[in-house]
């Protein structure tokens, strides 16, 4: 589990809230300031400034650098799973189906 992740994107270096990357992922990744491409699950932990469109460009840019699924946490700790295959929401995460749909909200 990584926390404030930095990607390269096409727009630029973004700071996936949480991220999770296998072991074989981060081996590959190495040790550096700012991955080269996104771990397979970038997670954002939506704030009330936060736009729609601001949000979908940064899943778009996500899931361009490789990610394989995306997750938004919204302020009421309701979780939606978005997967790069489709950009769909999913009714659970195929990575970590486990997961629950809601969390409790700090």
């Amino acid at each position: 589990m990584l926390t404030e992740c930095p990607v390269s994107t096409a727009d630029g270096v973004k700071a996936a809230d949480v991220a999770w990357a296998s072991k074989a992922a981060l081996r590959d990744l190495g040790n550096r300031a700012c991955f080269p491409r996104a771990p397979e699950l970038c997670v954002e932990i939506l704030s009330p400034g936060d736009t729609d469109a601001a949000l979908q460009e940064k899943v778009a840019l996500y899931f361009d650098a490789g990610a394989v699924e995306v997750w938004l946490c919204d302020l009421t700790g309701e979780m939606r799973f978005l997967a790069a295959a489709s950009g769909q929401p999913l009714e659970r995460s195929r990575l970590c189906p486990a997961f629950p749909q809601q969390v409790e909200p700090r």
